[in-house]
C-alpha cells in the first residue's frame, strides 16, 4: 500500500483519505483530494474533520482546506477544542493566523474553560500569545 493511501477505506473514502493526508501534512495529496471533490468538512472513522486532525505546523494544508470550504470553528464534541486551540497549544503562529483570517473565533473556551491564549501561555509560546492578545484586543 502506498503511504498516501494508508487509512483510506477500500472503495473510496476520500474524506478518510483527506483527513489522513492532512494529518501527515501532505500538501499535494490534500490538494489532489480536494480538487477531486473530497468534502473538506467530511469526517474520518473517528468523527474528526481534516481541519481538526491536520498537521498544525502546515499552514499550507490549513489554507487549502479553508479555501475549499472547511469550517474553521468546528469543535471537538468531547473537549470543545477547535483548531485554534490546537494551533495555539502547539505554538504554530502561521497556522493560527491562517485560521483567524478565515474566520476562526479566538474567544471560545474549551471544555476546561481555556481560551487559545491560555493554552499558548501555558506552553510558553509568547509570540502566539502576543498575537492572540492583540487580535482579541486584550
Amino acid at each position: 500500500m502506498r503511504e498516501e493511501n494508508k487509512g483510506m477505506p477500500s472503495g473510496g473514502g476520500s474524506d478518510e483519505g483527506l483527513a489522513s493526508a492532512a494529518a501527515r501534512g501532505l500538501v499535494e495529496k490534500v490538494r489532489q483530494l480536494l480538487e477531486a471533490g473530497a468534502d473538506p468538512n467530511g469526517v474520518n472513522r473517528f468523527g474528526r474533520r481534516a481541519i481538526q486532525v491536520m498537521m498544525m505546523g502546515s499552514a499550507r494544508v490549513a489554507e487549502l482546506l479553508l479555501l475549499h470550504g472547511a469550517e474553521p470553528n468546528c469543535a471537538d464534541p468531547a473537549t470543545l477544542t477547535r483548531p485554534v486551540h490546537d494551533a495555539a497549544r502547539e505554538g504554530f503562529l502561521d497556522t493560527l493566523v491562517v485560521l483567524h483570517r478565515a474566520g476562526a473565533r479566538l474567544d471560545v473556551r474549551d471544555a476546561w474553560g481555556r481560551l487559545p491564549v491560555d493554552l499558548a501561555e501555558e506552553r510558553g509560546h509568547h509570540d502566539v500569545a502576543g498575537y492572540l492578545r492583540t487580535a482579541t484586543g486584550d
